[in-house]
């Protein structure tokens, strides 16, 4: 029992919570249902739900774990995104299984994102703070631009790309994977929220993992102490690029299932706007705290849905929860009043 208190300590329990609520998440779902009582309007958005998710939770790993502020995080969900649904598009004759073809598809994606977050780190690390938010919210849009100007088909010849100008044509039964600003059209919607809720137990489970090895305690030392942790030998650099990439790694893995939950998908999904979002989620949940990170994410995604019947009212609600949210959150007398609320409770727990 004193083993199992030990191992149970307060940074354990916020990893095993978090596993916890995603799993209730999909138990009350699938309840809803199978009694009938989901409405429509939840159920479309319960795919880019879990997409926004593992999207914040690789954003927290940046600005919460590494402590940088990165505004860039659509532009790596486009990259996924629109990877991914050219992948689909590709394998969708060849492969006709769903999942094996989401899985082939993720895996291109989050490489992809992955090779583009390297790349970016290279020139942006070397930045901080403001410097570093004006730089990658600057990626984003050239990603968001770069996109829109992108043509891609596939016919029995193979496939056909241009820049910018529809420069080829397609022969009878070709297909249009994605074109320029109409973006990606007739998308295969192979994703489902059971992948959606696999895929955010997966990417848990690679940051606890990241975080409980040597180079993620060396982000943590950097983060608590930039001119402190070179002296005791850390690769400051090093550790920050490994973040960096995992994380545009996994918003890439986000931005596949995003794409593929639509028929239609345009760049204008993924500019700074989507950025911005995501890091409202990041913040409001908690900096560097991953169960906040997914309950935040969830409500302020399904919000707006559930407060639909009252039209125009709904985004003026939509605000003064946002407001709300961060004064509780972050207003240092409330956040101890609660807190000794908590500990008072706890400890007339641990009494009877």
């Amino acid at each position: 029992m004193e083993m199992l208190k030990k191992y149970f300590n307060k940074k354990n329990q916020n990893h095993v919570l978090s596993f916890a609520a995603v799993i209730l998440f999909y138990v009350v779902i699938q309840i809803l249902k199978g009694t009938g009582n989901l409405k429509s309007l939840i159920a479309s958005v319960l795919v880019p739900v879990c997409a926004y998710i593992i999207v914040a939770l690789a954003l927290n790993l940046v600005v919460g774990i590494s402590g940088e502020l990165s505004l860039g995080h659509a532009g790596f969900m486009g990259v996924g995104g629109f990877t991914g649904i050219a992948v689909s598009g590709i394998l969708s004759d060849t492969i006709p299984n769903p999942i094996i073809r989401i899985i082939i598809a993720v895996i291109c994606g989050a490489i992809v994102s992955g090779i583009v977050g390297w790349l970016i780190s290279i020139p942006v690390l070397k930045l901080e703070g403001d410097y570093l938010a004006i730089v990658t919210l600057a990626f984003c849009q050239i990603i968001s631009s770069l996109i829109s100007n992108v043509y891609l088909g596939l016919d029995k010849n193979g496939l056909h790309f241009s820049f910018i100008d529809l420069k080829f044509e397609l022969q009878s039964g070709g297909k249009m994977l994605i074109n320029g600003p109409v973006g990606a059209t007739g998308i295969d919607k192979i994703a489902t929220f059971t992948v959606g809720i696999v895929m955010i137990i997966i990417t848990l489970i690679i940051i606890f993992s990241f975080l409980n090895t040597r180079h993620g305690r060396a982000v943590m030392a950097t983060r608590d102490d930039k001119i402190a942790a070179p002296c005791v030998g850390i690769d400051v650099v090093k550790s920050k690029t490994i973040a960096f990439v995992l994380s545009a790694a996994i918003a890439g893995a986000a931005g596949v299932l995003y794409g593929l939950s639509y028929t239609t998908v345009s760049s204008a999904k993924f500019d700074f706007n989507t950025s911005i979002l995501i890091l409202v989620y990041v913040v409001l949940g908690g900096l560097g705290n991953m169960l906040g990170t997914i309950i935040s994410t969830t409500l302020l995604v399904l919000l707006p849905q559930i407060l639909r019947f009252l039209n125009e009212y709904r985004m003026i609600i939509y605000a003064v929860v946002l407001i709300v949210i961060m004064i509780v959150t972050y207003n240092p007398t409330i956040k101890s009043t609660l807190l000794k609320i908590m500990k008072k409770k706890n400890t007339e727990g641990d009494e009877a």
